[in-house]
C-alpha cells in the first residue's frame, strides 16, 4: 500500500451564515463539512467532485489548513496539523501549494511573470531564484522570455500555466488544483490537463483536483470522492466509479455529462 501523505478523519466545519442578520448576537452558523474522512496516498491524484455548494472547495482549503476545522483530525506526512498555529505551519506551507480557478484574479496584474513566480521563492528563503524561475517556466512549457510579460499580455491558458509554475517552483509535495480548467476553452483544457499529467509523473506530485466535471476527472484522477451537501456520498477508484456508480447522486452527475453518442453509456 502506498504511503499516505494526507489523512483526514471526521473533519467538520461550520461557518457564519452571511445572509442572516440577527439583531442581537452573532450570526448563526451553517455546517459546511459533515465528518469528512479521506486519505491521499503519496503520488496519487484524487478527484473531489460535486455540484456548486457541495463543500468541495471548502474541503480543499481545510486540507491546506487555510481554514481550521472545528472537529476531526488532519495529518500531513504523519504530522498532526489540525490546530497548529500559523508560526508552526509556516515551514509546511512551501510543501502544500494551490492552483486557483481564475488565473487572472490570482496573478498580480502589476507584476511581471518572473516576479510572480519568484515571490513565493523569496518568501520561503530559497536561493538561486532566477534559475528556479527559469526551470519552472521550462516545466510548464512557457518560453523564458515570458519572465518580462504581464498577465494581461497572456492568454487564459498561458496565465494558468504561470499559476502552475508558481506552485511547482517551491517543489511541493502536495498541490490542490481548484477548478483550474473550468474557465478555459476545450483546447486549452486539454493542454493544461496533459501538462498536469506530465508533472505528476515527472515530479512525483500528489494532487487533489477539485472539479464539477466528471469527464475531466476521469482523464486525470486515479481515485474520486463525490460530495453532496458537505458529505462524501461515494468514493472509489475512477474506473470503478464510472463502470458501476453506487450513489444515486453520482449517477445523476454521470448522466449530466454530454456524450459524443448519447445512445452509448460511459465505458
Amino acid at each position: 500500500m502506498a504511503e499516505s501523505l494526507i489523512v483526514a478523519e471526521g473533519l467538520r466545519l461550520a461557518l457564519p451564515d452571511l445572509n442572516a442578520k440577527p439583531l442581537f448576537g452573532p450570526a448563526p452558523r451553517i455546517e459546511i463539512l459533515h465528518g469528512i474522512d479521506l486519505t491521499i496516498a503519496r503520488g496519487a491524484v484524487l478527484g473531489i467532485v460535486g455540484s456548486s455548494g457541495s463543500g468541495k472547495s471548502t474541503l480543499g482549503r481545510v486540507l491546506l489548513r487555510l481554514l481550521e476545522p472545528q472537529a476531526g483530525r488532519l495529518r500531513f506526512d504523519g504530522e498532526d496539523i489540525t490546530h497548529l498555529p500559523e508560526r508552526a505551519l509556516r515551514p509546511l506551507r512551501a510543501r502544500m501549494q494551490m492552483i486557483f480557478q481564475d488565473p487572472m484574479s490570482s496573478l498580480n496584474p502589476r507584476r511581471r511573470v518572473g516576479g510572480i513566480i519568484a515571490g513565493p521563492l523569496g518568501l520561503h528563503g530559497r536561493d538561486a531564484i532566477p534559475a528556479r524561475v527559469d526551470r519552472a517556466l521550462d516545466q510548464v512549457g512557457l518560453p523564458r522570455s515570458f519572465r518580462d510579460r504581464y498577465p494581461h499580455e497572456l492568454s487564459g491558458g498561458q496565465r494558468q500555466r504561470v499559476g502552475i509554475a508558481r506552485a511547482i517552483a517551491l517543489e511541493p509535495d502536495f498541490i490542490l488544483a481548484d477548478e483550474i480548467v473550468s474557465g478555459l476553452d476545450v483546447s486549452s483544457q486539454a493542454q493544461v490537463l496533459a501538462l498536469l499529467e506530465g508533472l505528476v509523473r515527472d515530479l512525483g506530485l500528489t494532487l487533489a483536483f477539485i472539479s464539477h466535471d466528471l469527464s475531466v476527472v476521469r482523464r486525470l484522477c486515479s481515485h474520486v470522492i463525490v460530495m453532496q451537501r458537505g458529505a462524501v456520498v461515494e468514493r472509489a477508484a475512477t474506473a470503478a466509479l464510472f463502470a458501476a456508480p453506487e450513489a444515486g447522486y453520482t449517477r445523476e452527475l454521470l448522466a449530466a455529462i454530454p456524450l459524443p453518442d448519447p445512445d452509448q453509456p460511459w465505458t
